[in-house]
């Protein structure tokens, strides 16, 4: 089980644990320290056979929490990189908005995420506009979230 950073904290993710390798040593591991060329051609076939044993919401959803970690990593930078991060998060919304109702058990937890990240990326914006301290800026005021339905400008 892995988990989901938030402004909020750590959120357990659940993905389905993949099937163990039967017999003889994992293609993934070499067995004397180097891997010749068919060695590295069966891994690449064992990765892609997991991948597709996999279902795509699964795939979807874990790029989703990679630009969720992107857009999170520019926000957290001193100063904070926001246009890096706005983005990151619009990318994200793209995927989260543009794939409703198709993401599975993960969709709930990534639009909570979304929210969360344009909710922090407004309260920083407007921290940097003011000359405040950035880092007090993240949870200050909870009476922004919702305010900025995308973040998305034309600058």
């Amino acid at each position: 089980m892995s988990s989901l950073w938030t402004p909020d904290g750590e959120r357990a993710v659940g993905r389905p644990e993949p099937e163990p390798t039967r017999g003889g040593p994992s293609p993934f591991e070499p067995v004397d320290g180097e891997m010749d060329e068919a060695a590295m051609a069966a891994q690449v076939e064992a990765m892609r056979a997991d991948l597709a044993a996999t279902p795509v919401e699964v795939v979807v959803a874990n790029h989703c929490y990679g630009l969720f970690e992107l857009a999170a990593v520019y926000l957290s930078q001193q100063p904070p990189m926001l246009h890096q991060a706005r983005l990151a998060v619009d990318a994200l919304n793209c995927l989260v908005t543009g794939l409703a109702g198709r993401l599975g058990e993960s969709e709930e937890t990534l639009v909570d995420g979304l929210n969360q990240l344009r909710m922090a990326w407004v309260q920083i914006d407007g921290a940097v506009r003011s000359g405040a301290d950035v880092s007090g800026a993240v949870g200050a005021d909870p009476d922004l979230a919702g305010e900025s339905p995308g973040i998305a400008t034309n600058e």
